[in-house]
């Protein structure tokens, strides 16, 4: 639930989408209350927040009303909730549960109920929040919100936030199959061939093999991973974009995949119940060299697992009609990252944004271009908003605030920018000017979206491919996911 512009909405009646590329996103609520504060959060349980998200908490109090109780489990400023422990003095003291990326506020720490909830925002209290949630089954027992404040809940905040520091020292101790070859041009190659089941805990390649072609090589090497029987891959990437960094070494640490100069890292668990195959495809008129490793583990109820999904696309409208997702069109300015259907549940997406413009002539007042509405050239990407329809729906269950809002960062279209990493979003490539290209990635763990018949996501793109003179504005994307098998 977030602040989104109400005026965007669908209408049954006449089946059509009505003011959809609406964007004054700050300030959106479920209702206003007699004292002036708003109710931007209310679901029945069970189901916990997992996410809060403000790209400007202020003083006004944030009040959060659980199950039977007349008296909210929280009431303070809203800014608080990000920077300090409930009912202590000093600084909140987790650094990956609660994250400032390039000035947008994250906070991880959840928030169950058992039959209600409701997040009131007073007067004062800022402008754009998110509260991500998750549902449960009616028979759920939900832990008390209460408990994480306990001394064992404490630890055990404590334990999980250096959990997720330490996220790329966890190695798992399971079988390892190494390869270290070369691809011949337009040619292939199989890394691996896994039969029986099992699961692939972690999957490494390592860049430095590739010598002056590695950067070509995460281009033109494309991964294809086979689960079971299937004849069509279910990971099917250039080798850079499946670990978020297209098209040359952009480090970054998060907890499903990694980047350094010397490893490319991926902590994604891939079941599969009667073998696996790992493929890699030259698409280069060069031989390339490569190498690296799986760790792979035993897993007696593969059987009952989803299966890992990853597949790159720079533009695939998948069968839907173009005409409605054009500037003009009703579902503009959606943009699609994954179709799917079946059941599964969706775990990600890793974005490359293309935006260059040619320099204006004028000179801006400050910084770069200007701020605001006194810019010499209006070249931000950003502003889309995250829409994820789920089993069906027609107007989406997760209905964001802006592109940077979405993978947690906030006001981006104005420098500095700031590169970041943490477990679950990271910007590893982000030109100074912001003309050129950037990688942005948001991996869905605590918030993953189940679906049971089908799922589509989009992101919001507001500029053409070619939105003027000189100008270009480009999406690519991998999206993550996990699938039963149809």
């Amino acid at each position: 639930m977030s602040s989104y512009d109400r005026s965007s909405i669908y209408d049954s009646t006449s089946n059509t989408y009505q003011h959809w590329d609406a964007n004054d996103d700050g300030d959106g609520f479920v209702r206003k209350n007699d004292d002036g504060s708003i109710v931007a959060f209310e679901q029945e349980g069970p189901g916990c927040i997992v996410r809060t998200w403000s790209a400007l908490p202020q003083s006004g109090h944030i009040r959060v009303y659980i199950d039977d109780t007349t008296v909210p489990v929280i009431d303070r400023p809203f800014l608080d909730l990000f920077e300090k422990q409930e009912g202590d003095i000093p600084p909140l003291n987790y650094s990956e549960l609660s994250t400032r990326l390039s000035r947008g506020r994250n906070c991880w720490i959840p928030i169950p109920y058992q039959r209600y909830c409701r997040v009131e925002l007073c007067e004062g209290w800022g402008a754009y929040y998110h509260f991500t949630y998750r549902a449960f089954s009616t028979d759920t027992i939900m832990p008390k919100y209460q408990d994480s404040f306990t001394r064992d809940g404490l630890i055990a905040l404590a334990n999980l936030d250096a959990h997720l520091y330490d996220r790329e020292n966890d190695a798992p101790e399971t079988d390892c199959i190494s390869f270290d070859t070369s691809v011949p041009p337009h040619g292939k190659v199989t890394l691996a061939a896994l039969t029986g089941s099992g699961a692939i805990d972690s999957l490494l390649f390592l860049p430095r093999a590739l010598g002056a072609l590695r950067n070509e090589a995460l281009q033109k090497l494309r991964l294809c991973i086979y689960w079971d029987e299937e004849s069509a891959p279910s990971v099917d990437c250039p080798l850079g974009a499946f670990f978020g960094s297209d098209d040359c070494i952009a480090p970054y640490s998060a907890l499903p995949l990694s980047v350094h100069p010397a490893l490319l890292s991926c902590r994604f668990v891939m079941p599969y119940s009667s073998g696996a195959r790992l493929v890699v495809v030259n698409e280069s008129k060069n031989e390339l060299p490569v190498s690296g490793e799986l760790h792979a583990s035993a897993c007696p109820d593969a059987d009952k697992r989803l299966r890992f999904h990853a597949k790159y696309h720079h533009g695939d409208w998948m069968s839907l009609s173009r005409d409605d997702f054009s500037s003009g069109g009703q579902r503009y300015p959606d943009w699609p990252m994954l179709i799917a259907q079946g059941a599964g549940r969706f775990c990600g997406v890793h974005l490359r944004i293309e935006n260059t413009w040619q320099l204006p002539i004028t000179v801006a007042d400050s910084w770069w271009y200007g701020k605001w509405d006194r810019k010499n050239i209006d070249w931000w990407w950003g502003e889309g908003d995250e829409k994820f329809f789920v089993d069906g729906e027609h107007f989406p269950s997760t209905f964001g605030t802006g592109s940077e809002d979405y993978i947690g960062y906030a006001w981006a279209a104005e420098p500095p920018f700031a590169k970041f990493q943490s477990p679950y979003a990271t910007m590893n490539r982000m030109p100074i000017d912001g003309n050129g290209i950037t990688y942005v990635s948001r991996f869905h763990v605590a918030d993953a979206v189940p679906f049971f018949r089908h799922f589509a996501a989009f992101i919001e793109k507001y500029k053409e491919d070619d939105w003027a003179e000189g100008c270009r504005c480009e999406y690519a994307c991998v999206p993550y996911w996990y699938q039963a098998s149809l």
